[in-house]
């Protein structure tokens, strides 16, 4: 797969509140525009959005050579449970594996609490009476006459989609290719998934549930895109449609609307990457990328050049995780994913006052529409941007170059009415503390991705971007004791950049439960060659020459006994003798950083899957660093607040280009036309060769 480089590459992220998009041009130089996300119809924002941005700067669709995308659509279908009416087919007995989830509390002592109910009620998940045993020999035969049956009952159900999952399937798919080919013969329009084409890996809840979740939201995944690709046509463009995966890589429209349990959180994970991307670029090992716009805030570790990808997550449920210590509110998902932490802050979070009178932030939020009360749309509850208007960090008359007209008296007004009188502070102490409750949520993130994972913060950069990051991004690294924060060019449409630095990535694993004293090297060979002739098929059919597809191969072990897995990198070379003290070494390395011990040497070693990541490289232009000059206007000022330590202050209001070939003495606020960034008394602003604003916190090193 190539790209014409004489063509711009287009990259479009949704968020809650506003659509996000970045055009590359042949000379590596990036566009920008920031639209109100449309939330009826979200792909109605981009064709509206592109349509604009074209007619502002002399391009059309055939100008396009590829559109890169990263989208919320399924993960909405979830959290709104309005996904297809799915059925389920299963071996006898495992009924109810949806219902018994795994049996974790997400609240501790929430007698209240109630688990969210199943994706497939219970009238639609029917049983055969098949049985392969855990060898994959059969040990009861799949009847025909029985799958035929139980299809009658669910077309009589009128299901939109079905999922099969056997028990054992992993290791043995006969039955499950069996009922597929009856499925499709009988109802060939059937959304159908089977569990030994979407996980073919043990466990039976995390794949019965992955498998469900894939049926569940690919109608709506494939409506998505049909429509989009209609309004893209609208604007003229035909080009390839590539869609971000929740495991950071690129996939084409074609496969995600085949299997669109990879997409899920499609929406984050394009900022990660672009932060991957700057930290390479800028020379550091080590990077937080701290992601906060409308409605949330996502967190996320970047380690030595690579993101952390959990092998499994939840999603839904009506929660945002912000602690990995407790989980089990959500639908499981067992695919590889960025290891993000999310929180229900954001730009349009409400701050309310709570039932023992303290104050509040989210995970409520206004949105798009109505918004802030500034935005004057109707909104009639305080945000925390109202509250940083009020602090003087954000223009107080416009947004986003003017996109959006703010009415700071009513911001004003609002906070002193429902925040401040009640609790007895004039507003802008009232404002402050809002703003760092807002903040200490948002540390709560950070942490789950770092201290939680047995990584320490302060050994990290802080990479700030979406609308809202950079502003309150050094006052939450100072609280971490993080020295430098970055904030990239383009920051507030960040994720949209981060599309542009994606290539095209699958992920594929297969269960392989061996001790690793006494592994069939013959057998691990022939394992191994049988995902990468799969992973290089794949990508030889997207068009990817043998050059630019890369591979790298990953091991889960866990010690024998234990329920959860460590995923390591397969040592380099041939697997030989040696291959299995450098993979003990390599888990008790991962395990002691992780959880702070290591078992001792004579303790049993598992290794329980192989996982391989198939890398297509696109030909394009990736490296748009560069300088910036310095800007020849005079700096503006206003009043901001900076705590009760610090008062109000004259505050200098500058661009980028201020920065250029200076230090600056915080305090300070950046605007530009996508996001503002603050830097608090007591911190040094100054841009590096490649045109990102550093901020030294003052932290001693």
């Amino acid at each position: 797969m190539s790209t014409q480089k004489s063509k711009v590459r287009i990259g479009v992220d949704i968020g809650g509140t506003f659509t996000d998009i970045s055009i590359m041009d042949a000379r590596g130089g990036i566009i920008t525009k920031k639209v109100a996300s449309t939330v009826d119809n979200y792909a109605r924002a981009i064709g509206e959005g592109l349509a604009a941005a074209f007619g502002e700067n002399a391009l059309g669709g055939a100008d396009v050579a590829e559109l890169l995308h990263g989208t919320t659509v399924a993960s909405n279908a979830i959290l709104e449970l309005k996904g297809a009416r799915t059925g389920l087919i299963t071996t006898k007995g495992f009924r109810d594996v949806l219902e018994l989830r795994l049996l974790r509390m997400p609240r501790l002592y929430d007698l209240l609490w109630e688990k969210p109910p199943a994706l497939v009620e219970r009238s639609l998940r029917l049983e055969v009476d098949e049985r392969i045993d855990a060898q994959g020999k059969v040990a009861r035969p799949l009847d025909p006459a029985e799958v035929e049956a139980v299809l009658d009952r669910l077309l009589a159900e009128k299901v939109e989609a079905i999922s099969v999952c056997l028990l054992h399937a992993y290791v043995n798919d006969a039955h499950e290719r069996m009922i597929r080919d009856i499925i499709r013969r009988r109802a060939p329009e059937m959304v159908l998934s089977i569990s030994s084409e979407v996980l073919p890996e043990i466990k039976e809840y995390e794949r019965t549930s992955t498998t469900v979740i894939n049926s569940y939201v690919k109608p709506v995944v494939g409506r998505y895109l049909k429509s989009l690709t209609a309004d893209l046509k609208g604007v003229g463009i035909t080009a390839p449609l590539l869609l971000m995966q929740s495991n950071g890589g690129l996939t084409p429209a074609e496969v995600a609307a085949e299997m669109p349990v990879h997409i899920i959180e499609s929406g984050p994970a394009a900022g990660v990457i672009g932060a991957r991307a700057l930290a390479r670029r800028a020379g550091f090992d080590k990077v937080i990328s701290f992601d906060m716009g409308g409605t949330t805030a996502k967190a996320a570790l970047v380690e030595n050049g690579e993101v952390t990808r959990a092998e499994e997550y939840s999603v839904g449920g009506g929660i945002m995780i912000g602690s990995r210590l407790m989980s089990g509110a959500g639908y499981v998902l067992k695919v590889p994913a960025i290891d993000l932490a999310e929180v229900g802050a954001g730009g349009g979070s409400i701050i309310a006052i709570d039932a023992g009178g303290a104050p509040q932030v989210g995970p409520l939020s206004a949105g798009a529409f109505p918004g802030p009360v500034c935005y004057d749309l109707g909104g009639t509850e305080p945000t925390v941007t109202d509250a940083n208007v009020v602090l003087g960090y954000i223009n107080p008359t416009e947004l986003a170059g003017g996109a959006v007209k703010l009415h700071a008296e009513k911001s004003r007004a609002v906070l002193a009415e429902k925040i401040a009188a009640p609790l007895g502070l004039p507003v802008e102490r009232a404002a402050h503390g809002a703003h760092l409750v807002a903040a200490a949520n948002m540390i709560r993130a950070i942490k789950a991705v770092s201290s939680e994972r047995g990584r320490d913060p302060r050994e990290f950069a802080l990479v700030a971007f979406g609308g809202n990051g950079p502003l309150f991004a050094a006052g939450m690294a100072r609280a971490l004791g993080i020295r430098r924060v970055i904030v990239p060019p383009s920051a507030g449409v960040f994720s949209a950049v981060g599309l542009l630095y994606s290539d095209v990535e699958y992920h594929l694993s297969r269960t392989y439960r061996q001790r690793t004293t006494a592994l069939d090297l013959p057998g691990l060979v022939a394992a191994w060659q049988a995902l990468e002739d799969q992973a290089r098929a794949k990508l030889a059919a997207d068009g990817f020459r043998p050059d630019q597809i890369h591979l790298r191969r990953f091991a889960k072990l866990h010690y024998k006994g234990q329920a959860y897995e460590l995923s390591v990198p397969m040592p380099e070379g041939p697997v030989t003798e040696a291959t299995s003290a450098r993979l003990d070494q390599a888990f008790g390395d991962e395990h002691e950083r992780t959880y702070g011990h290591r078992a001792g040497p004579g303790e049993p070693v598992e290794l329980v899957s192989l996982n391989l990541a198939a890398t297509g490289e696109l030909d394009t232009l990736r490296d748009t660093g560069g300088g910036m000059a310095a800007a020849t206007a005079a700096p503006g000022e206003r009043q901001a607040y900076f705590g009760p330590e610090h008062g109000w202050l004259a505050t200098p209001i500058l661009g980028r280009g201020h920065l250029a070939g200076r230090d600056w003495q915080g305090p300070a606020v950046i605007e530009e036309y996508d996001c503002t960034c603050v830097v608090p008394p007591g911190m040094t602003a100054r841009l590096d060769p490649h045109g990102n604003i550093t901020i030294d916190t003052g932290i001693a090193a």
